[in-house]
């Protein structure tokens, strides 16, 4: 399922560009156009979900297969080692943005101690 005005979901559609580092038949991994680290990648669903909220409108292999492809898409942009970190936002108290699932994959370097 996607939304035709979801920004997200036309990046899956292939009709917004995004640098794409990594997918898999569940998700894609792409850049953030406005990274918060020197390393900042955002991960998606293919599925539309609005949020963490409505996690369960993905099927359980999509659910199963997120944590692990989200470790992978941090290990291979090198952040294994030094560390980084994994967040998601739901709704407009969050600054939640764009309402399509995403996680942000953060590191490169010190991370601030507030978000």
């Amino acid at each position: 399922m996607t939304d035709a005005g979801c920004l997200f979901c036309r990046i899956v559609a292939g009709e917004i560009p995004a640098t794409v580092v990594a997918r898999d038949d569940h998700h894609i991994a792409f850049e953030d156009i406005s990274p918060k680290a020197p390393t900042h990648v955002l991960v998606i669903p293919r599925r539309h979900v609005a949020s963490i909220a409505g996690v369960d409108g993905l099927d359980a292999a999509e659910r199963a297969a997120m944590l692990t492809f989200i470790a992978q898409v941090a290990a291979d942009a090198g952040l294994h080692g030094s560390g980084y970190r994994v967040t998601t936002n739901h709704g407009e108290d969050a600054r939640q943005s764009v309402h399509h699932l995403h996680w942000h994959i953060m590191g490169g370097g010190r991370l601030s101690e507030s978000m």
